[in-house]
This record gives C-alpha cells, structure tokens and sequence, in this order.
C-alpha cells in the first residue's frame, strides 16, 4: 500500500479537472490518496471529483478547505458552518472519508482547521483582497478565532494505536515556518491567513512521523521537530513553478 499526498486541485479550471479525469484507474488500486481540501465550492464539482478519484484509489481521505466552504457565487443561502455539513454529506456518500483510517500498521489522521490569526494580524490590504471574507457567511458572534476554535474542537478523541506510523493531515498550515524564506514580502501578507498554531500543537499530541498540509500553493517538504511537513498542492493552471501537477508518494508498506 501507497499513501499518495495531494491539495488544492481548484477543479472549477476546466485543465485541472481534466488532469483528475485522466487518473489512471488501475494503477492505484491498491493506494491511499490523502486530499487536503479546495477542490471546489460547488457541490456537484465535488462530488464529481471525490467520486472519481474514490474510483481510482483503494481509499481517499479529505479535509475541506476553505474554497470548499465558500457560499456566495452559487447564491447559497445558509451559512459555511452549514456548508460544510453538505460537504461532509457529500464526502461520504461519494466513498471517500474524513475520519481516521487504519491499515497495515499506519494510521491516518484528518485533522480540522481555520486561521485564527495566530500567525499575524491582518493588515487593511488583506481584509480587502480576502476572498473568504466576502464568500464565506458566518453564524453571528463568529469572527476567525471562533471559527478556529470551532473546527479544532471537532478534532478531540482521535484514537490511535500506540505501535502504529502515524500521518496527520490538514488544509491549512500548522506553523508559519514551513513557509520558505524566499517568498517575497509582498506575499507575506498573507500569512496571517494560511493557518493556526493551535493546529500543531494538536498534531503533536498524536505524534506522527509526516504531516500533510495545503493552502498556500507552495510546495514543501520540510522536516522540523521531528516532524517531516509535506506540501504537494496542484494549484491554479499559472502556478507551475511553486506547484508540481503530480501525485507524491509519501510513504510505502
């Protein structure tokens, strides 16, 4: 068995729905893929794309991020909260999963998350450009901490098998660190909505060898702490330098 790492395959791009499409539907029977969320916002695109990819691989696990949870350009009337439990639904009911997965002495570990600006402030210049703060919808008295706080409490009573290999994975980033220190300043802002340091200290107590994040469409392998960070995000058709537009093996049992 494979466990094969792959984010943001943003299929609302006709190339990138392709790619998906052209899969292979025999060499991976036997495979795991791990799918750390923005497939698309659109529920019936997901659908789609879960149950393709449920047809190509022995398992697919996922997260949403937050591409997945926006409610706006479709007219969706009810909040993201209530967004995601139509993605959950869909999830399930096309064969992939997000709950923890177990075989051949690894456990997989979906982990939920939100920014909570516990990576930096928001400058004005970001409020502005921010999609999710015009395309997603709250309950009242949800700013992004309760959000985060929400999400990271759904994550409690993870069970694992204390001689297993373990892999967490999430869509956002767990520490800002992982990020290069090549990205150029006017990117930088951004940052303080890539991820949560709540997020780690999470995935810390499951202590596993890899985590697999998302998000910031910048590819990475990075070990810190102990800890082997993978990023393998398809990313938007125009991203082909930060970006790889392949699957990753990240580990074999």
């Amino acid at each position: 068995m494979r466990v094969f790492a792959l984010s943001d395959l943003h299929i609302d791009y006709q190339v990138n729905a392709k790619w998906v499409a052209d899969i292979s539907a025999f060499d991976y029977r036997d495979d795991v893929l791990i799918l750390a969320g923005d497939v698309t916002d659109k529920l019936r695109l997901l659908e789609w794309c879960l149950s393709t990819l449920a047809h190509r691989f022995r398992k697919v696990l996922f997260v949403p991020g937050n591409h997945d949870l926006w409610v706006v350009r479709e007219g969706y009337e009810k909040t993201s909260l209530q967004k995601f439990q139509e993605v959950a639904a869909v999830v399930e009911s096309s064969g992939p999963s997000m709950r923890p997965f177990r075989e051949h002495g690894v456990s997989i570990i979906p982990l939920l998350s939100w920014y909570d600006y516990s990576f930096g402030e928001p400058s004005e210049e970001l409020k502005t450009r921010w999609m999710d703060y015009h395309a997603c919808r709250w309950p009242s008295g949800f700013g992004e901490k309760e959000i985060a706080a929400h999400f990271a409490a759904l994550n409690n009573n993870h069970a694992v098998d204390a001689a297993d290999m373990r892999i967490t994975f999430s869509h956002f980033l767990p520490r800002i660190d992982v990020m290069p220190h090549y990205i150029p300043a006017a990117k930088r802002v951004l940052y303080p909505v890539l991820g949560t340091t709540q997020l780690d200290r999470q995935l810390r107590l499951l202590n596993p060898t890899i985590h697999i994040y998302g998000h910031s469409h910048v590819n990475r392998n990075v070990l810190i702490d102990g800890v082997c960070y993978i990023n393998n995000a398809f990313g938007y058709p125009s991203e082909t330098r930060i970006t790889a537009k392949q699957l990753v093996c990240i580990h074999e049992c």
